[in-house]
């Protein structure tokens, strides 16, 4: 018991340092190492990593509104699709069998490291927008932060709102059906669609993963998917994780986060996509 609570720690830790710089949750770290290196069933992975989400969210929002890096408009206005996305796909939980979740989360990890790449092969790839987008302005999305590492404010300017509110709600859909933030598909959906600097879209989408995941949490708990024993140490560990990571963010570049990003997610990504086809790796 006492080996079992410290590994869960041990794997919140982790999983709340990468989850913070990189927007994506901790959810899609803790679901992969519960369910392919502890063998765990992935509905209460799945279940775990929900509390998970909520753990990291809680964790780097409240060190990314003292450091003024989110964008509050934004996620507010986002919100709104995820969460109908969000509570959508837990519903549908039931009715989508192991192997699809499996093959769906994989899908999900590769797609975004191939984003990522091609962001790093772009030489203009961290540039800040400089377009003016009307309803961006009329909706007061646009906003500043201070990048430490660059030791400079920086402005950006928001586009392509109706594409980004889109995306969202399949972010919130991947919420709710596989329990993991989808912080990647927020990620991409302000840093690439949106086109907001990576620093900002990530600390945005840790305060907005946290409400898609609770507007899905309630399902997971009245279906039993939630075990306490596996949820509650996970979330103490990814809480302080999460506050360290949210502390490392704000003094990387944004070049070295997208490093960081690509070969963890596609060895996860690989190895979901072969568990779902009955493949160990």
């Amino acid at each position: 018991m006492i080996y079992s609570l410290g590994l869960m720690l041990g794997v919140g830790v982790i999983a709340g340092i990468f989850g913070a710089i990189l927007g994506i949750g901790g959810g899609m770290i803790v679901t992969p190492i519960l369910t392919l290196g502890l063998g765990l069933d992935i509905k209460y992975a799945i279940g775990a990593s929900i509390i998970a989400v909520i753990a990291t969210s809680s964790g780097s929002t409240i060190a990314y509104l003292r450091d003024e890096m989110l964008n509050l408009r934004v996620a507010m206005f986002l919100e709104i699709a995820t969460t109908v996305g969000a509570v959508l796909g837990a519903v549908l939980t039931g009715v989508l069998n192991a192997t699809f979740l499996y093959f769906l989360f994989g899908a999900l990890l590769v797609f975004t490291t191939y984003n990522m790449i091609r962001k790093l092969m772009s030489k203009n790839g961290e540039l800040p927008s400089v377009k003016d987008d009307k309803l961006a302005t009329q909706l007061n999305l646009n906003g500043t932060y201070y990048d430490k590492a660059l030791n400079k404010q920086v402005d950006y300017q928001v586009e392509n709102v109706p594409g980004g509110f889109s995306m969202m709600f399949g972010a919130g859909f991947a919420s709710g059906l596989l329990g993991i933030g989808s912080g990647a598909f927020k990620v991409l959906a302000m840093d690439t669609i949106m086109h907001m600097p990576l620093k900002p879209s990530s600390a945005t989408s840790n305060l907005m993963m946290g409400v898609t995941a609770a507007a899905s949490a309630m399902i997971y708990f009245f279906n039993g998917s939630i075990k306490p024993g596996i949820a509650a140490p996970l979330a103490i560990g990814i809480i302080v994780g999460a506050l360290i990571g949210s502390r490392i963010m704000t003094r990387l570049k944004p070049r070295l986060i997208r490093m960081i990003f690509v070969p963890v997610m596609l060895y996860l990504g690989i190895q979901m996509i072969a568990k779902g086809f009955g493949v160990t790796i």
